[in-house]
């Protein structure tokens, strides 16, 4: 499934503290916590929990959020599907991003292991 240019704007336009409560949500139906949740976070983007907190803060939008960030060097690790899109096949780094993060809080959820999902080797 293709993006179009409206989701990808879309996407950009969302707030990281519009969906972090979901993330936060679906994480804990699981068992996991929202430190588990920040670890990952932490690796792909390089952001501490202090600037988690001022980008929730400020309503970052996905666009600034990934902006900002450092992508870990293993981000292109994150393959398969979310939200009925292939990972690797989505052509806008911005959308592509978004879905990694979406793709580790889904494994977080599902119960994989931290070093499993944190794909370091």
């Amino acid at each position: 499934m293709k993006t179009t240019p409206e989701h990808n704007k879309r996407m950009a336009n969302m707030t990281f503290a519009s969906v972090y409560p979901h993330y936060v949500a679906k994480i804990g139906k699981k068992g996991r916590t929202k430190e588990e949740l920040h670890q990952v976070i932490t690796w792909l983007t390089g952001f501490d929990n202090k600037k988690i907190k001022a980008l929730i803060d400020r309503r970052a939008t996905f666009e600034t959020f990934f902006k900002e960030a450092t992508l870990n060097p293993n981000a292109s690790l994150i393959k398969g599907v979310i939200c009925g899109y292939r990972i690797e096949e989505i052509e806008n780094p911005l959308t592509q991003q978004v879905r990694y993060l979406d793709k580790l809080v889904d494994e977080l959820a599902k119960g994989k292991k931290m070093e499993k999902i944190l794909r370091n080797g």
